[in-house]
């Protein structure tokens, strides 16, 4: 595999817990490289809650059938 397109595809049928240990292995790569990762975001507790109950009530929904 020599470029990105042949890597994304062959990534894409890995098991989920390979995805997870390819991610982390570039994230160390680019760390080690010294590139500059974004800050984690800092979501308020109150608007996950709201995005939780609205997840909630659409699954309400689809499972009532509207």
């Amino acid at each position: 595999m020599s470029t990105l397109a042949e890597i994304e595809q062959a990534a894409e049928v890995l098991p989920v817990e390979q995805k997870q240990r390819l991610l982390f292995s570039l994230l160390t790569s680019l760390r080690k490289g010294g590139a500059e990762l974004p800050p984690p975001r800092d979501i308020p507790k109150a608007t996950i809650g709201q995005w939780v109950a609205e997840d909630e009530e659409g699954s309400r929904k689809f499972k009532a059938g509207a």
